[in-house]
């Protein structure tokens, strides 16, 4: 089975010492958020094929990747570098602390083992079209060498994402909008000739109504959770059928370990957080050394 640690948070940047702990336990448990019901994972080496890891700051993360790879598990980081301004992105680090990082990663365990995510793509007063194609140009310069590939996606927007981004706009003055579905693509385009321009292969996650025509297009489907890849890290196949978490997701099947509500990064745009004063005090709340990242029934105030 594949972990993936996770998509529900930033494990490397904010969970590494719990992680480490779940390692050498070899099982971490988690709630599935829909049902409630307990999950064991089994993270030995018996039980994982390798892991997914999902990030926009690796460096706290530093030994616990070492110690993946000193226990023989192939792994591929997803780290997400968007360069925003901190009206959406209140806590995230500098993008060049975050290319060097990408970059570390990339020569001590190898290209294959990093993949560079541009998303979501957010139109705002502050990031409208043209700052994304200059942006993102810069980003992909400075990322030439790091990794092949680049995953591109589109914000969803939730009610939860809306009421969030409301609040940041009124609080930092500016406009924002979803654009249509035609705008999308042709921005997505210009962005898929940049990212070929300088190496980079790219994907778009799980928005196949942005690709119009699969053989006219520069873009790909992604596979987030890749097997093939894996295997490629790991120098031999790694099987796991293919089960998305929502319609045009590709992904491989996988157990993730995380939970929602603890990502204090604070990005207005996010659709795992309700709201960021939830997921801070739930992030203060854990206990590095639990079996779960969020006990089952840990209350806070105000949710």
């Amino acid at each position: 089975m594949i972990v993936s640690a996770s998509y529900k948070t930033d494990i490397p940047a904010f969970y590494p010492t719990w992680f480490q702990t779940r390692l050498r336990a070899g099982y971490a448990k988690m709630v599935n958020p829909y049902g409630g019901q307990v999950y064991t994972v089994d993270l030995s080496q018996q039980g994982c094929d390798g892991f997914i890891f999902w990030t926009k700051n690796a460096g706290p993360f530093t030994d616990a990747l070492a110690e993946v790879a000193d226990r023989g598990f192939p792994f591929v980081v997803q780290y997400t570098i968007t360069a925003y301004p901190r009206a959406l992105e209140t806590s995230v680090i500098d993008w060049r602390r975050a290319v060097a990082q990408m970059h570390a990663i990339a020569e001590r365990y190898g290209p294959e083992t990093v993949v560079w995510r541009y998303d979501p793509v957010f139109l705002t007063a502050l990031t409208p079209p043209d700052w994304h194609r200059e942006t993102f140009a810069k980003l992909a310069e400075a990322l030439a060498g790091a990794g092949d590939e680049v995953v591109l996606s589109f914000a969803t927007i939730y009610a939860k994402t809306k009421r969030n981004t409301d609040r940041a706009a009124e609080r930092h003055g500016f406009t924002w909008w979803d654009p249509p579905a035609d705008e999308k693509t042709a921005l997505l385009e210009d962005l898929a000739a940049t990212a070929q321009a300088h190496g980079f292969t790219p994907k778009l996650c799980a928005q196949p109504e942005l690709l119009p025509d699969p053989l006219f297009t520069r873009l790909q489907a992604a596979r987030c959770i890749d097997a093939a890849r894996l295997g490629r890290v790991a120098g031999q196949k790694v099987s796991a059928p293919t089960k998305g978490n929502r319609p045009g997701c590709y992904c491989a099947q996988a157990k993730d370990i995380g939970a929602y509500d603890t990502c204090p990064h604070g990005c207005c745009y996010c659709y795992a957080v309700q709201r960021p004063e939830l997921a801070k005090r739930r992030y203060q709340l854990h206990d590095p050394e639990a079996e779960f990242l969020i006990a089952p029934g840990t209350k806070v105030a105000g949710s």
